[in-house]
């Protein structure tokens, strides 16, 4: 009879750790997503949707971003940043522009910012070599590489970076043979 005493006694400690477990609280985020301001990320404009991604694609090209896919509904364009030595940033902007009236003379400019911060990893290999003809002899042989390893991810919500960012696609606009200039 003693080993079944002792069974149920870690059967029963096995128990009250697991329950322990489920106790222990998880951490929580605070919820991000508010739903509350359009007038961040959109904008209304006096163009065609396609009008006003071209405008779009020309701001972002003059800030120096690359076009990875540019349409008459989509632009999207990143650039790359290293602020230091060992770290990396990089911003994609995505632009999505759709007609707002049953004409298509006035369009809505969506743009949404991602940033994506990196950091240098550095890690150390090491290798050994045998030589079965003279004996065990293993020479060590030792390298080290870096690689840049993601470390965060963030929508940029800051009101002014996307104010400055229509003001650009405006003024494309305005500059273009296509709109006519308010009085």
């Amino acid at each position: 009879m003693p080993c079944l005493s002792i069974a149920r006694c870690l059967g029963a400690c096995g128990l009250l750790a697991l329950l322990a477990a489920c106790g222990a609280p998880v951490k929580q985020f605070p919820l991000q997503e508010k739903f509350d301001s359009t007038a961040t990320y959109s904008r209304l404009f006096d163009a065609t949707a396609t009008q006003t991604c071209e405008a779009a694609r020309r701001a972002l090209l003059s800030q120096g971003y690359i076009i990875n896919t540019a349409r008459g509904d989509l632009v999207e364009g990143q650039k790359s940043f290293q602020p230091e030595p060992e770290s990396h940033l990089q911003m994609v902007i995505r632009v999505v522009c759709a007609p707002d009236t049953t004409d298509g003379k006035v369009s809505l400019g969506f743009v949404t910012a991602l940033q994506d911060r990196y950091a240098l990893k550095k890690s150390n290999n090491s290798a050994s070599l045998g030589v079965g003809a003279i004996g065990s002899v293993s020479l060590p042989f030792s390298s080290g590489s870096e690689t840049m390893v993601k470390i965060g991810s963030e929508t940029i919500s800051t009101d002014a970076f996307y104010d400055r960012f229509f003001d650009l696609v405006r003024r494309y606009l305005l500059a273009s043979d296509w709109i006519e200039p308010e009085p």
